[in-house]
């Protein structure tokens, strides 16, 4: 695929499929990819060079930025880890039973969230770093997202849990999926008013946090990530979604190799870019939606894996025609 000044690869991608991409909180300059090949990489962006590379004994699931220059990953090993980019140090903080899945930074609340395979959520206190408490799901942990000091998660049997993370004595709302198959992903609002959902059936929701009835009401579900194939309709997973923090417009990445840009509260698709080698598997934008980060590469539901699988990271700069609600 052609490179054009808009979007070009990063050099030294993982060696292995990519589970998270991340921006750093403030910039649109160092971007945190995780990784099935064992590694937890910092890029420049805009060098287009890998600064560090921490190995790690097992494959890695997910990570976060906490600050500018620490970073936290999870993944099959089970343990919690931190990097400092200025003394290039790692450190074990804690584990799970089971394989970490999600690992996110809450700045309201000052607290790192991991979920696992294990069915809990655990809570990290990053001055410290040490564990500040343990939290039963109803079923492992898919995905989570943090809305403000709220936290969404979303786990096996489709069950959507809002907690609040102030105070987790108990859960603030009990959902269910409104989409008929297994969650792949859940994104806030940066407005914080709600969440989108992905399932691994080509579908969409747009969900509300506030449950009054006449909220509830303007929810919805769309299909997308489709493809008519000689009269057949062939649907493919939604792996990805990344909110514009500016705009409140989402992109989603499907295992058709295509990524969309969402007008969630028009209902409207803005655009789609072009498609991509492999599967969307994760999708960043930079914290002033500038730059969208996105990571291609094969995820084993096709029957056959392709001739050539190529593991790429895709740096992507937009501009408000593509993310910006047309009024």
């Amino acid at each position: 695929m052609a490179e054009t000044p808009s979007e070009f690869k990063l050099k030294n991608p993982p060696m292995d499929g990519v589970s998270a991409v991340k921006f750093g909180p403030n910039s649109s300059q160092h971007l945190l990819v995780s990784s099935w090949d064992c590694t937890v990489r910092l890029y420049d962006v805009i060098s287009n060079n890998m600064r560090l590379s921490f190995p790690q004994q097992a494959p890695v699931l997910d990570c976060c930025f906490h600050d500018s220059v620490r970073a936290y990953s999870g993944g099959l090993d089970k343990v919690l880890k931190t990097f400092d980019f200025n003394t290039n140090a790692e450190r074990s903080v804690g584990m799970h039973d089971a394989p970490i899945r999600c690992v996110e930074f809450c700045p309201d609340a000052n607290v790192i969230v991991t979920g696992s395979w294990d069915s809990t959520v655990k809570l990290w206190d990053p001055r410290t770093p040490c564990n500040a408490g343990t939290f039963s799901q109803p079923d492992k942990v898919y995905t989570l997202s943090v809305c403000g000091d709220r936290l969404i998660v979303g786990t096996a049997g489709r069950k959507i849990l809002v907690w609040d993370l102030r105070n987790m004595g108990y859960v603030q709302q009990r959902r269910e999926s409104s989409l008929k198959y297994q969650t792949r992903c859940i994104r806030s609002f940066p407005n914080k008013q709600g969440y989108v959902l992905s399932s691994i059936e080509g579908r969409v929701a747009v969900e509300y946090l506030d449950p009054s009835p006449e909220v509830q009401k303007k929810k919805y579900a769309f299909k997308c990530h489709r493809v008519k194939e000689q009269g057949k309709e062939k649907i493919y997973p939604v792996n990805a979604i990344a909110f514009h923090n500016v705009h409140n417009t989402f992109a989603t990445g499907g295992s058709d190799g295509i990524v969309n840009i969402w007008d969630g509260f028009n209902k409207k698709r803005l655009c789609q870019f072009h498609k991509y080698p492999t599967s969307i598997a994760s999708l960043a934008f930079s914290q002033d939606g500038s730059v969208l980060a996105i990571a291609s590469c094969f995820m084993y539901e096709q029957e056959e894996p392709p001739e050539v699988t190529e593991e790429a990271v895709f740096i992507r700069n937009v501009n408000d025609q593509e993310t910006k609600p047309k009024s």
